[in-house]
């Protein structure tokens, strides 16, 4: 039988981890402190080591290190209630073998102590970065968790990373996170667009250009690849780049080396590259505009980013955290009232974190009131439609606008029987998620507007993968059913 140790200051999630993990075959031990996890080390080490972050006496992640040191085959899980990018790099970074954060699943912690049990644990040699150090993405959600805890096995290493997402998900601020939390920190972060450079141009800005290589061209222009050497190459809107000279970045990426527009001379550079794309590079490559040996090379690791509308537990917290930062750069500080959060939730948001951001920066300058109310919000977004009707609207018009898309993809299939099924398929999530917003996520009142029962919508947002504040909604319908 294995032996798991759990440490965590909460008598409750001690009792249920426990219980989870003798129910799956495992002896286990429970602790409540660092001190009882050393007490408990001096009898005995376990399979499986198991640590909350914030304990009574002192950091969990820190501690970890020492274990690991000591003990560098003892396979350790980190909890964490601080669901932030920098908690998940961090526990990456001092060798846990997994990093789940609360609320968890106990179905996945279970899995995730077979496997250690079954791969062993993973030590990695690298220093700890500063804990204070300023988060570089904002959110709180499952979404935003899955993302975590990918940029947090992938910092450490070059390996290369395509990050796809809508335009204004945040795509270089994750490229700028794997710079900034790895070893190439102090070495250049160089961006390129490749939807902003005439295509004439590319190669010439990407590799860099002799002296009278092309008529302009009076002196040497080293290119980005040059000017990122020992640090990040950061390649946005990959999906525009032109054949040709898709070709040539192929051939750098196999070989590491590339002449300049021009020149003769080899060019070695020690770069590592990160790419992005709101674009579906599978299906250009399907349609011969997109390279597949390159979809390969860059697909090393690929890192999908949530909408907005996918991630909207985090919306109040990035309106905030922009606010404040609005008032550090000495705009005039504001304040979001409940059913201002309230409309921000139901917006479809077609521009992402991006539009949250400058919607708060506008409200930082041009709003009257320190406090800020729905009708507000209404009028910055530039609709004045109540709650209902925003909802309405934004269902109306995303089902169009599915229609025409699939009239343009496929105009057969308007005729053959299964554009009902097609169209609910794609309706249902951000029905369900405009209903638990217009009800302040409170699932019982959803369901009752929804006409289905309230197990039943608990089995589609499990389906669909839809988070929400489980502890407040709960709290919410106890409120509701008591009236």
């Amino acid at each position: 039988m294995s032996t798991v140790l759990v440490v965590d200051d909460d008598a409750a999630i001690r009792t249920v981890v426990a219980q989870a993990l003798r129910r799956a075959g495992h002896d286990v031990t429970v602790a409540d402190s660092l001190a009882q996890l050393e007490r408990a080390l001096a009898v005995s080490v376990p399979d499986v080591l198991i640590t909350d972050v914030i304990l009574p006496d002192g950091d969990g992640i820190e501690h970890v290190r020492s274990v690991a040191a000591r003990f560098p085959l003892l396979p350790i899980i980190v909890l964490s209630a601080q669901n932030t990018l920098t908690t998940a790099v961090r526990a990456a970074e001092v060798g846990v073998y997994e990093y789940l954060p609360k609320p968890f699943d106990l179905d996945v912690l279970t899995r995730a102590v077979a496997g250690a049990l079954a791969r062993g644990g993973m030590v990695s040699e690298d220093a700890l970065h500063d804990a204070d150090r300023a988060l570089p993405l904002i959110g709180r959600s499952a979404a935003m968790q899955d993302v975590y805890r990918i940029i947090a096995r992938v910092v450490s290493n070059d390996l290369t990373v395509l990050i796809s997402g809508e335009s204004g998900t945040g795509k270089e601020l994750v490229a700028r996170a794997i710079h900034d939390l790895g070893p190439r920190c102090a070495a250049p972060f160089v961006a390129i667009n490749m939807a902003a450079i005439p295509r004439e141009l590319i190669e010439a800005d990407l590799f860099g250009h002799e002296r009278g290589a092309f008529t302009g061209a009076a002196t040497r222009n080293a290119g980005r690849f040059e000017q990122a050497s020992g640090g990040t190459l950061f390649l946005d809107e990959i999906g525009d780049m032109p054949m040709e000279a898709q070709t040539r970045l192929l051939r750098v990426l196999q070989s590491g080396e590339f002449t300049s527009v021009g020149g003769a001379r080899t060019i070695r550079v020690d770069v590592r590259i990160v790419a992005a794309t709101n674009r579906d590079l599978s299906a250009q490559v399907a349609n011969g505009q997109f390279r597949e040996d390159l979809f390969y090379r860059l697909n090393v690791v690929p890192i999908a980013l949530p909408a907005l509308r996918e991630r909207r537990r985090d919306i109040a917290l990035l309106a905030r955290h922009f606010l404040d930062h609005a008032a550090v750069q000495g705009l005039p500080r504001r304040q979001l009232a409940t059913d201002a959060i309230t409309v921000l939730g139901a917006h479809h948001w077609p521009g992402n974190v991006r539009e949250l951001e400058n919607l708060m920066r506008r409200i930082a300058v041009l709003a009257r009131d320190e406090v800020i109310g729905a009708d507000a919000i209404r009028t910055m977004i530039g609709t004045h439609a109540g709650p209902e009707e925003t909802v309405d609207v934004e269902i109306g018009q995303a089902v169009r606008a599915m229609i025409d898309r699939i009239a343009r993809e496929n105009p057969a299939s308007l005729d053959d029987g299964t554009l009902y099924e097609r169209v609910i398929g794609e309706v249902e999530r951000p029905l369900i998620e405009a209903m638990l917003a217009r009800h302040g996520q409170n699932q019982l009142r959803a369901a009752r507007a929804l006409g289905i029962n309230r197990n039943t919508l608990r089995k589609r947002l499990d389906t669909l993968g839809i988070d929400i504040d489980n502890g407040a909604d709960a709290q919410r319908a106890r409120e509701t059913e008591r009236r």
